[in-house]
């Protein structure tokens, strides 16, 4: 299961160092020959990743401790903006009312990544439609025999106000209208996961990384959740997952950054069930 407390990772204490053999890190720094401490903090969706991104350039530069912690997008964004932290983290786009309030935001994107309709293993339902996940979150469609299940009430799973997935949510399936009041909020994707798990008839959305044996992932539309069918195009339902500098990044920012959109950075990427962010065949952004 993906680690959702906040973790500081300092690779000098746990006495990994840099192979003296590996080729430098990108832009020509030796490998271990960076030094020193970032901050980052925001969304939680990004957290995990940026988590075993800091690991990975850690392992390489033992002088270097990254502390990533969570709070969600909105946090990431402002957090960049004032820079009280290097490094900030988003699921979601910046708004134009974030970027005229921080003009000096840099947006870098580091990964790709689905969200998924996921239920409860005990659902029988396998699939839904746009609408009818609307209907569903907007409270509209309250027992699953109206989309095809048994008889029983929906349990309604969300994320909190300031989540990047759920305005990414909120964009890409409730058009103006709301979600319901009666949903069960979390404050992460790893708690949205265990409530549905862990509820019966419940359903909500998750991040592709996050989706495992202990949830059903519906097809939507009659087009399954997978990397692939994100990649040909076919599943619409998916994101950019950011990192925000104050103005262009330098130092050892920069050093980090440019090791996640180094091909090695987007191997983990993969690795970690997201999409590289260079692939030159996907398609426009939905």
């Amino acid at each position: 299961m993906r680690r959702l407390w906040v973790v500081t990772l300092s690779l000098a204490a746990l006495g990994l160092v840099a192979c003296g053999h590996e080729a430098g890190q990108p832009g020509g720094t030796p490998a271990g020959a960076l030094s020193g401490s970032l901050s980052v903090a925001g969304s939680t969706t990004v957290q995990p990743l940026a988590e075993k991104l800091a690991e990975e350039f850690g392992a390489r530069n033992p002088g270097v401790t990254i502390d990533v912690k969570g709070g969600g997008s909105s946090v990431g964004i402002k957090s960049a903006g004032q820079g009280t932290v290097d490094v900030g983290m988003a699921s979601r786009e910046v708004k134009d009312s974030e970027l005229k309030e921080f003009p000096g935001l840099r947006v870098h994107r580091i990964a790709i990544d689905g969200l998924a309709i996921v239920v409860n293993p005990g659902v029988e339902v396998t699939g839904l439609t746009r609408e009818q996940v609307q209907g569903i979150f907007a409270g509209r469609i309250t027992n699953w025999r109206q989309v095809g299940g048994a008889s029983a009430p929906i349990i309604v799973v969300a994320r909190e106000e300031g989540s990047g997935t759920r305005e990414f949510f909120q964009q890409h399936f409730m058009d103006t209208a709301l979600i319901t009041e009666r949903a069960i909020l979390q404050s992460s994707n790893g708690a949205v996961r265990t409530t549905v798990a862990m509820t019966p008839n419940a359903i909500g959305f998750l991040s592709f990384g996050y989706v495992d044996a202990s949830v059903k992932a519906l097809s939507l539309d009659g087009v399954a959740p997978t990397e692939a069918n994100v990649q040909s195009g076919s599943y619409r339902a998916w994101r950019y997952l950011n990192l925000l500098t104050n103005g262009e990044p330098r130092g050892l920012a920069k050093a980090w950054i440019d090791f996640i959109l180094s091909p090695e950075g987007q191997q983990i990427v993969v690795k970690e069930g997201y999409l590289e962010v260079s692939r030159p065949s996907f398609p426009a952004a939905p």
